[in-house]
């Protein structure tokens, strides 16, 4: 295959402006829920006060309650007790009650490590344990209660794709059917991708009724949008499925698995936002002088953006300091770079050198399209020689269950610049997933100090 990339106009007229997601919802309640707890707990131990010393103040000669809950909500948040499976089944009192033992603990350890001489009454202490776990599980119902009755798919979203195999949906689900629609589930289309992506963007699972002959190409969808996805196989219709979640009464083949929880992510954007903005506040006199030398070298603007594929296959636009004059930008990036590029100003050549004509993705990334480490987002045109990524390596859209980010695995193990080879391509395929399915903050940590030691690099051209 070659390097075409054919995308009709109607193709690019569907992409959906805005994803439909229920994460927002879910997170206020995850909020909520946790603010319950913590109150929950209080109130056990006032309660407890009350019945050991007959006031409802919190009668402790130390500070208990006041260590108490932070180290609680801490190992409460980190063991799932705030996750969509704790609000589906009883997983979610366990897990918050196993939490609770686990925060009581770690007081009872700190106070002998510290050597705590206060004396609290074991009876306050064990009553007020008690009451709590009562409280909890009896709020944790309620709540779970009023998700189930009162939120239902707008909490957990479940889609039923149609393409070419029609079924029943059952109630709970939305309903997309791709015919009906006039959308084309084609691999070597990245618009339709990313429209295909846009509709299920967000959902907890999706589960998928193809034709025989398009289950492989849904199975490379589901793992590079990056969500719980199943297959149905009609064979499966009769016999039922092992392990079938409430509510959910399709019977599918799991052929992936959703990407990054919502507290790896919270963590992640955390870490993003925490180095982020104060280097954008440190940087911005620098950006400004290259900016206006970037305005002074060379006729138009001073920003270079580019349609790239994201996270989930999604396409955004990335921000660079314009290195090339104008006339000669390559938006679609169907020509690699070179060494000797005359497409390059000498100001680009010097910035690209030094890696600063990336400095405006950190804008990206207060954004959301980016973060500080992740797999490179490439231009739509990119080839490995004479291919287009995805045509050397139908595994190259799965490097987008996460987001693409400013630096990466690759780019510190030495693999930028141009792909003149397949192995060129290949050797960072193979950094990129490995960095996906390793994925943690000390990782992210690694790869960031890393980077400074390749800023400047005889790839970077």
């Amino acid at each position: 295959m070659t390097g075409n990339l054919a995308v009709s106009p109607d193709t690019r007229a569907k992409i959906p402006a805005r994803p439909i997601t229920t994460e927002s919802m879910r997170v206020m309640v995850y909020l909520v829920q946790m603010l319950l707890d913590l109150l929950a707990i209080c109130l056990a131990f006032a309660i407890s006060a009350l019945i050991r010393h007959g006031t409802f103040g919190f009668v402790m000669d130390s500070a208990t309650l006041i260590t108490l809950l932070p180290v609680f909500a801490i190992v409460a948040f980190y063991s799932g007790a705030y996750s969509y499976e704790a609000f589906a089944t009883r997983v979610g009192i366990e897990r918050v009650l196993s939490s609770l033992a686990l925060a009581l603990a770690f007081n009872a350890l700190t106070s002998v490590a510290l050597k705590d001489g206060t004396d609290i009454s074991r009876l306050f202490l064990f009553v007020g344990v008690g009451i709590a776990a009562l409280l909890i599980s009896a709020e944790r119902l309620v709540v779970q209660w009023f998700v189930g009755q009162k939120l239902g798919a707008r909490f957990i979203r479940r889609v039923l794709v149609i393409d070419g195999e029609t079924v029943e949906a059952p109630p709970g689900y939305e309903v997309f059917d791709m015919a009906a629609l006039g959308i084309v589930a084609d691999p070597n289309d990245p618009h339709a991708l990313h429209q295909i992506s846009g509709l299920l963007y967000g959902a907890d699972q999706v589960v998928v009724s193809a034709a025989r002959d398009r289950r492989e190409t849904w199975s490379l969808f589901l793992k590079g949008i990056g969500c719980n996805g199943e297959l149905l196989l009609p064979e499966l219709h009769a016999i039922g499925h092992l392990s079938l979640d409430r509510g959910a009464t399709l019977a599918g083949i799991p052929v992936s698995t959703g990407r990054l929880d919502i507290r790896s992510r919270l963590l992640k954007r955390l870490f993003d936002l925490a180095i982020t903005v104060p280097a954008i506040i440190v940087l911005t006199p620098l950006m400004l002088v290259i900016a206006v030398l970037v305005k002074l070298s060379s006729p138009g603007p001073v920003l270079f953006r580019q349609r790239r594929m994201g996270r989930s296959n999604r396409l955004f636009d990335v921000y660079k300091f314009r290195t090339m004059r104008e006339e000669s930008c390559d938006s679609d990036g169907r020509r690699s770079t070179a060494r000797d590029d005359d497409r390059i100003t000498p100001l680009g050549r010097i910035l690209r050198r030094t890696s600063l004509d990336e400095l405006p993705q950190l804008f990206n990334v207060v954004e959301g399209d980016m973060s500080l480490v992740g797999p490179r987002p490439h231009a739509l045109g990119s080839l490995a020689g004479d291919q287009l990524f995805w045509h050397v390596d139908r595994r190259y859209w799965l490097r987008h269950a996460i987001k693409p980010g400013i630096t990466g695995l690759a780019q510190v193990r030495g693999f930028r610049g141009a792909t003149d080879h397949r192995d060129d391509l290949m050797l960072r395929l193979q950094c990129h997933l490995e960095y996906a399915s390793r994925w943690s903050l000390f990782i992210d940590a690694y790869i960031l100090l890393r980077t400074f030691a390749v800023l400047v690099h005889k790839r970077a051209y």
